[in-house]
């Protein structure tokens, strides 16, 4: 069975950091592609960054890019964001999600985990 698993989000003033973790279990990291989502109130959901499974490149939405770092532990099967200076638009609840090998950046991932609310207060 496919599980995605995220924790760390959590309550955090503007400027501030958190790093999600992504437990993943199922299927092999080694041969998909990886990424975060997120959808704020009122929103849809909205792909902030994904990682290419067969090269490691990683891409990022413009909004998100130079603050929000995506990393990998093979041994843990664990995907991380880390999340640096932190903007109150950035509140949302955040989704692990996978993917094709090449899908990323251009075609959409189609499973996703349940979900972590990431609040940023000014």
């Amino acid at each position: 069975e496919v599980r995605l698993v995220e924790s760390g989000g959590g309550l955090v003033q503007a400027g501030g950091s958190l790093r999600l973790s992504c437990e993943v279990s199922g299927f092999s990291f080694d041969y998909y592609g990886m990424g975060w989502y997120r959808q704020a109130p009122g929103k849809e959901r909205e792909r902030i960054s994904c990682m290419r499974s067969v090269d490691g490149t990683t891409y990022y939405r413009d909004s998100v890019k130079g603050r929000f770092t995506v990393s990998r532990d093979n041994a843990k099967n664990t995907l991380y964001l880390q999340m640096d200076s932190l903007k109150p638009e950035d509140t949302a609840v955040y989704y692990c999600a996978m993917g094709g090998q090449t899908d990323c950046p251009i075609y959409p991932f189609g499973s996703w985990g349940q979900g972590t609310q990431v609040t940023v207060s000014l």
